[in-house]
């Protein structure tokens, strides 16, 4: 069973930093791709990262390229995001995904589970 759980969010200033995590009680996500996606009000979900946990390598959306990594623990638990620079075009509700038996699936379709998101709210 895969329950995922978002968190980390919170409000920071322009030009901050936050570190997002993403579990699943503690068990192994080795076999899945994560990745992680955000809504922002108003607006349709977008792909942010992703990493396969399963057989490596990590891809990168447009507007996170640069700012943004995506790694996990060395047990491969826990799946992190970490943001720099953050501008207030970043806030948004940041979701993690889960997909078991593909690569580095960009679509959010492609995913088999969500969590619930966590609200990063970055202020200028």
């Amino acid at each position: 069973q895969v329950q995922l759980v978002e968190s980390g969010g919170g409000l920071v200033q322009a030009g901050g930093s936050l570190r997002l995590s993403c579990t699943n009680s503690g068990r192994s996500l080795s076999r899945y791709s994560m990745g992680w996606f955000r809504q922002a009000p108003g607006k349709e979900r977008k792909f942010v990262a992703v990493i396969n946990l399963s057989r490596g390598g990590t891809f990168y959306g447009d507007s996170a390229k640069g700012r943004t990594t995506i790694y996990s623990d060395d047990a491969k638990t826990t799946v992190y995001l970490t943001m720099n620079n953050l501008k207030p075009d970043d806030t948004a509700i940041y979701f993690c995904a889960a997909q078991i038996g593909g690569w580095l699936p960009l679509g959010q379709d492609e995913y088999d589970y969500w969590g619930q998101g966590t609200q990063v709210t970055v202020s200028s």
